[in-house]
């Protein structure tokens, strides 16, 4: 078995709404020996015995090549799915106890994702697509545009709330998907190839924005095949084949080996459950 458990803790005001840190405060999330294993013709084990724990205001990247676990971790961490063993506590509570709709319901007050296809609804303009989840947790229409108003001017978009998808640069895209990560204010921001559809540059500027957002207290788990996009966290949990190969804390780098990519080869088509391309179905927002 594999154990890593984060013990370091922030945060105070935001660029996204971080939450305050007790010392001791229970991780976000917690993985208690966690087995995930695929029925079909052949049962295919994802995951293998492994146990993990963010704290609060951690900044955790995870790296490893295609088929060794990532996306299985991502959609058990986002209560996309349940363990097949062991247990997924999500803010404290057991995933795999809680009903479908309860789940959900977790997921959408605990969870913001970030998704490399950005997942934006064409047919809403900037801040209509950063109050959609609001619109599910029941905020009235003031203020949740008021409130995704505020999250676009703070990611550097206070100029494109009225901006469709289609208007917008990638990065500007990203950067719209990264404020609706934060809507409902949730504990932990759940990023899958976060830099992959946009160029270095324009890369780079969405990393200092998470920079920013786990200054401000937000607890996020990224998961990258970039060695350098993974070391803008604390710490890199290395996947193989299902298990934590090693876990490495950023400070202890050898700054030479920057260009060196690990796992270079580590492209992971498939994202988490939920990453797919969105389709335009909402209402008004």
């Amino acid at each position: 078995m594999t154990d890593a458990t984060d013990t370091e803790a922030a945060g105070t005001d935001s660029v996204g709404g971080g939450r305050s840190t007790p010392a001791e405060a229970e991780p976000v999330v917690d993985l208690a020996n966690v087995t995930k294993t695929y029925e079909g013709g052949v049962a295919v084990e994802a995951l293998s015995d492994v146990s993990l724990s963010l704290a609060p205001g951690s900044y955790t990247a995870v790296m490893g090549p295609s088929g060794s676990g990532k996306s299985t971790l991502l959609n058990l961490v986002g209560a996309l799915d349940t363990p097949t063993d062991g247990t997924v506590r999500l803010d404290g509570q057991d995933i795999a106890a809680l009903s479908e709709a309860d789940r959900a319901r977790a997921r959408g007050r605990t969870v913001g994702f970030v998704f490399q296809t950005f997942n934006l609804m064409p047919r809403l303009i900037a801040v209509e697509n950063v109050a959609l989840p609001l619109v599910f947790q029941g905020v009235d229409r003031g203020e949740r545009r008021e409130r995704a108003a505020d999250l676009l001017s703070r990611v550097g978009l206070g100029d494109r709330l009225d901006h469709r998808p289609s208007e917008l640069s990638g990065g500007q895209r990203q950067r719209v998907a990264i404020a609706r990560a934060l809507a409902a204010d949730p504990a932990l921001l759940l990023a899958d190839e976060p830099t992959g559809n946009v160029d270095t540059e324009t890369g780079a500027q969405i990393m200092d924005l998470f920079a920013e957002l786990h200054e401000a207290g937000n607890t996020i788990l990224l998961v990258t095949h970039e060695r350098r996009i993974a070391e803008h966290a604390e710490r890199i949990v290395h996947f193989r084949d299902g298990v934590i190969e090693g876990i490495e804390d950023v400070s202890d780098a050898d700054p030479t080996a920057a260009s060196e990519s690990a796992d270079a080869d580590d492209t992971d088509p498939t994202g988490p459950a939920g990453g797919t391309d969105a389709t335009d179905g909402a209402g008004e927002i």
